[in-house]
C-alpha cells in the first residue's frame, strides 16, 4: 500500500522538477536562475533512482542500500516540493500548482516517514547527515537569493545626458533652429530594455520686475508646482509664466533594448521663427526602463492605440488637458518556476503629451489592472530617468533679425 503512494509521487516530482529544471538551465536570465535549474535536474535524477529504490526496497532487496536511496529522494522531494510551495504562495498565482505542491510536500513528507520506519541501512550515519544538512544549506541559500532577495534587489540605471549645440538662422532670417545632442549610456553591468523614451522643448516667457516682488508672489509661484511638470525658480525679479511646449518626440523606438556598458547617441532639432515671443528654451527627457534579468520582452512593442481615439487609459492618467499614444507587449519572467505559476502580465507604455509638457510612462500588470507606475514594477527593475531642464536665453538670437 505504502509503495502505491509513494511511487506517484516521486515519479510527479521527478517529471515536474526536470520539465522547470530544464527550462531553467537553458533558458533562466540569470547566473543564480541556471544553478537553480542545475539544482532541480540533480533533484529529479534522485527522486527518479528514489522511485526505482523503493520498488526494490520493498519487493526485491537485491541493493543493500536501497531503503537509504529512498530515504534520500523522499527528503529532496519534500524539501525541494516545500520550497517551491512557499515560492508559488508568495509570489505565484495558481492555484492548480499551489494545491499539486501542496500534495505532493504531503506525499513526500509522508514517504520519509514510512521509509525511515522500515529497515534502513546507513552507513555512516553522521556523514550522511552531514551531507544532507549541507545540501540543504546550499540549495536553501541558492533558492532564497534567487527567489526572494535577487528580485527585489536594487541596481544601477541608465543615464540621459543632452547637450544643445549653437543655434543657427535660416537664410531670410525669419527662423532659427536649436540642435540638441542626445545621448543614453548604460555604465552598469545589466542590460536594459528601452520601453520608452522621450524628449520635448518647452518655450517659456520670463519678464523682469521693476522692483522686489513681495513674499506672497514668492507663495503663489510656488503653489504652481503642483499643475506643472516643469518647477520654475522662486527668483525676486523673474516673473515665470507656466511653460509651453514647443516640440516633443521619443528619441528610440519603444521596446529597444541597451545593453550592458554600450551607449546610444543622437539629434534633434527644434525650429521656432525669430519673432516669437518665448525669452527662454529648456529641453528635459525621460526613458522609461527595465532590467533585462528580471524580465523577458519580445521587442517592438506593439502599438495599442491613441487615448483620444479608443485606446485604453488607466483612471489616475485620464485628463482633459493630457493625450496619450499606448503601447503594449507581453512580459515573461525570468525563470520558469515564476513563468508557470504567475499568470500573464503586460507592460503598457503611456507617451504622453499637452500643452504643458510630455512624460512617458510604463506599467506591468495584468490586462485590465494597470496601477499607476509608483504602485508597480519593482519586481520587474523598471527604473524612470529623467534629464532636464537644460535652458538657454533667445534674446542673443532673437536681437539678430
Amino acid at each position: 500500500m505504502a509503495v502505491v503512494v509513494i511511487l506517484p509521487v516521486f515519479l510527479l516530482t521527478t517529471l515536474g522538477l526536470g520539465w522547470i529544471g530544464i527550462e531553467d538551465l537553458s533558458g533562466a536570465l540569470t547566473f543564480p536562475g541556471r544553478i537553480t535549474g542545475a539544482v532541480l535536474i540533480v533533484v529529479s535524477l534522485t527522486t527518479l533512482l528514489g522511485a526505482a529504490a523503493v520498488v526494490d526496497h520493498w519487493f526485491w532487496n537485491t541493493f543493500a542500500y536501497s531503503g537509504l536511496v529512498a530515504l534520500i529522494g523522499a527528503s529532496a522531494a519534500f524539501l525541494t516540493n516545500a520550497m517551491l510551495l512557499v515560492e508559488t504562495c508568495k509570489s505565484g498565482e495558481s492555484p492548480f500548482y499551489q494545491a499539486l505542491l501542496g500534495m505532493l510536500t504531503a506525499g513526500a513528507a509522508w514517504a520519509v516517514f514510512v521509509v525511515w520506519r522500515t529497515t534502513v541501512v546507513i552507513p555512516a550515519p553522521k556523514r550522511v547527515a552531514a551531507a544532507m544538512i549541507v545540501s540543504l544549506v546550499i540549495a536553501a541559500a541558492n533558492f532564497g537569493y534567487q527567489s526572494l532577495f535577487q528580485p527585489f534587489q536594487h541596481g544601477s540605471k541608465p543615464l540621459i545626458k543632452l547637450t544643445m549645440g549653437t543655434p543657427v538662422l535660416s537664410q531670410d532670417r525669419k527662423a532659427f533652429a536649436v540642435p540638441v545632442d542626445i545621448s543614453l549610456e548604460n555604465h552598469s553591468d545589466v542590460g536594459f530594455y528601452v520601453l520608452g523614451t522621450e524628449i520635448h522643448a518647452m518655450g517659456e516667457r520670463v519678464s523682469l520686475s521693476a522692483r522686489d516682488r513681495l513674499r506672497q508672489q514668492w507663495r503663489a509661484d510656488a503653489e504652481q508646482w503642483k499643475y506643472f511638470q516643469e518647477k520654475n525658480p522662486l527668483s525676486r525679479r523673474e516673473i515665470h509664466q507656466p511653460g509651453e511646449l514647443v516640440a516633443a518626440q521619443p528619441f528610440m523606438p519603444p521596446g529597444a533594448w541597451i545593453d550592458a556598458n554600450d551607449a546610444f547617441a543622437t539629434r534633434t532639432v527644434v525650429q521656432l521663427p525669430i519673432d516669437t515671443p518665448y525669452d527662454r528654451v529648456a529641453f528635459y527627457a525621460k526613458g522609461s526602463f527595465a532590467r533585462k534579468d528580471r524580465l523577458g520582452l519580445v521587442p517592438p512593442l506593439q502599438f495599442e492605440g491613441y487615448s483620444w481615439n479608443g485606446g485604453h487609459v488607466p483612471r489616475w492618467m485620464k485628463s482633459p488637458d493630457l493625450d496619450a499614444v499606448v503601447y503594449r507587449g507581453r512580459v515573461h519572467e525570468n525563470n520558469a518556476i515564476d513563468e508557470h505559476t504567475r499568470e500573464a502580465r503586460y507592460v503598457t507604455v503611456y507617451w504622453d503629451f499637452g500643452a504643458h509638457g510630455a512624460s512617458v510612462d510604463a506599467v506591468i500588470a495584468r490586462k485590465g489592472e494597470e496601477r499607476s507606475p509608483s504602485d508597480s514594477g519593482s519586481r520587474y527593475g523598471l527604473v524612470d530617468v529623467e534629464t532636464g531642464p537644460i535652458e538657454r536665453t533667445l534674446w542673443d538670437i532673437k536681437t539678430q533679425r
